[in-house]
């Protein structure tokens, strides 16, 4: 779950009187789901879910349309904050959450397999957020290639050592942001040029396509080996918080591989997306309106040519 808490100003150390608390259904897959509902496919949910916060997070997707399947855990879903001052700067904090028992992580694994041997190469399917304590950090890797073997589209949004380790089961797509492209690849993204080759450098390392989010600074895309690297830039006129924002961005690159996007197409819709995102009330909640508006006026260069 996501709460929201509007602060006039946060200070350490104080007691603070919320001006409006909102709480939503949320994570990362949360958010995906959303914005993909919102594009107007039926998206389903799968994830592990327990206690009242459990309760509340299914009933929030399914209020929203979205199918969903919940894994069931002793541990309690977690409840991240998101303190956002009057003068716009954000604070998360997110919660530790519980670990599945191993008998909870094979029943998800299998759910999963499940899908992925009914839906095959119709399928699409989005690998969301960092893995529940207890986790192996190879789970994502077993599940991409199984997904793989069944001719699934896969597209990945973590961080890490197991981003390290499921690229090398390729992953259709990947999208870190630039924290953690650096941590992974070892070097300083201080530009575009360095997220340029940050992008290619993913392309080599197992993911056929690659992505990487500069904020403000644009949305690169590397659209496969040897391929030239695109920037893309809509600009959020109104900011409320940046949370969810690159799922919203994978969100539209998974539904733009779906329906045969051109690479300008699928880019005007990523940074839409994101934009949209960043004015929505809560994350995931981009409404599409506001995709359409940035959709129109987002700009896509070729920024790197291909070698």
């Amino acid at each position: 779950m996501d709460k929201r808490l509007l602060l006039s100003e946060l200070v350490p150390g104080s007691i603070h009187r919320a001006k409006s608390a909102q709480a939503h259904a949320g994570g990362k897959a949360a958010h995906v789901a959303m914005v993909l509902r919102t594009l107007g496919e039926t998206p389903l949910w799968i994830g592990f879910t327990g206690g009242e916060a459990g309760e509340d997070l299914l009933a929030g997707l399914k209020q929203l349309g979205i199918r969903t399947h919940a894994c069931a855990t002793h541990q309690r879903t977690r409840v991240n904050m998101e303190l956002i001052e009057e003068n716009g700067r954000v604070t998360e904090i997110l919660d530790a959450g519980g670990a599945p028992s191993p008998l909870e992580a094979a029943e998800f694994q299998k759910s999963c397999e499940s899908a992925f041997a009914q839906g095959r190469d119709q399928l699409t399917v989005i690998f969301s957020g960092s893995l529940p304590q207890g986790l192996a950090e190879n789970f994502y890797a077993l599940l991409i290639a199984s997904a793989n073997s069944f001719g699934c589209k896969t597209f990945l949004d973590t961080s890490g050592e197991p981003l390290r380790l499921a690229l090398a089961a390729s992953p259709h797509f990947v999208k870190p942001n630039r924290q953690e492209a650096e941590k992974l690849l070892g070097c300083e993204i201080a530009d575009l040029s360095a997220a340029a080759r940050a992008a290619q450098k993913l392309v080599t390392m197992g993911a056929p396509t690659a992505a990487i989010s500069m904020g403000e600074q644009g949305l690169l895309w590397c659209a496969g080996s040897g391929e030239a690297v695109y920037c893309a830039k809509a600009q959020a006129t109104e900011v409320r918080s940046t949370v969810g924002c690159g799922d919203a961005t994978v969100a539209a690159f998974a539904y733009a591989a779906g329906n045969g996007f051109t690479v300008e197409e699928t880019l005007t819709l990523a940074a839409a997306c994101g934009a949209a995102n960043c004015a929505a009330d809560s994350p995931g909640a981009a409404r599409k309106e506001d995709i359409e508006y940035f959709r129109k006026q987002a700009q896509v260069e070729v920024f790197t040519r291909a070698v």
